[in-house]
């Protein structure tokens, strides 16, 4: 059973949270309508949401002008964004960025739709091949040891350098 309730119920917060569940919610109708002509998510999905990150990662190593962690962590992990995802940065470094998510906008999104836990697993599976796609653009490799979407307390994101 998933457990995934925020605690910051701030109204703008909210707002945000809407919209990342709205993009969530754009992948679980495309993933089904696939599924419906005989297309496996797994066939066509990772691949397109792992371009999508690649895109997004390069665009932020441009923004910030360096492919360090902590860039990263400043260009994507923001305090807005920290607050969205109610996150705890337990380490930022050049080379290691790591950070708890108490709460998943994507996940709240699926359970409001009544997918069952073990298709948001995929689901989740799938969106997390942006981050994956994000971190190779850093040049780090991404591990997810913890994942709201498979049942855990947090979704805990370990980037670290090759």
């Amino acid at each position: 059973m998933i457990k995934n309730e925020a605690k910051i119920k701030n109204i703008l917060i909210v707002k945000i949270r809407e919209l990342l569940e709205h993009r969530a919610l754009w992948l679980y109708l495309l993933c089904d309508e696939a599924e419906k002509k005989g297309l496996k998510w797994e066939d066509f999905a990772p691949d397109a949401i792992k371009r999508c990150g690649l895109y997004q990662g390069g665009e932020l190593v441009k923004k910030g002008k360096t492919n360090s962690l902590k860039g990263l962590k400043k260009t994507l992990f923001s305090k807005a964004a920290q607050m969205v995802f109610e996150m705890d940065v337990k380490k930022s470094t050049d080379d290691e960025l790591n950070i708890d998510f108490h709460y998943c906008p994507l996940v709240k999104a699926w359970q409001k739709q009544g997918c069952s836990d073990s298709e948001i697993a995929r689901l989740c599976d799938i969106a997390m091949c942006g981050d994956h796609g994000i971190g190779e653009e850093y040049g780090a490799k991404l591990d997810l040891p913890k994942c709201i979407a498979k049942g855990d307390d947090i979704c805990a994101l370990r980037y670290h350098k090759n």
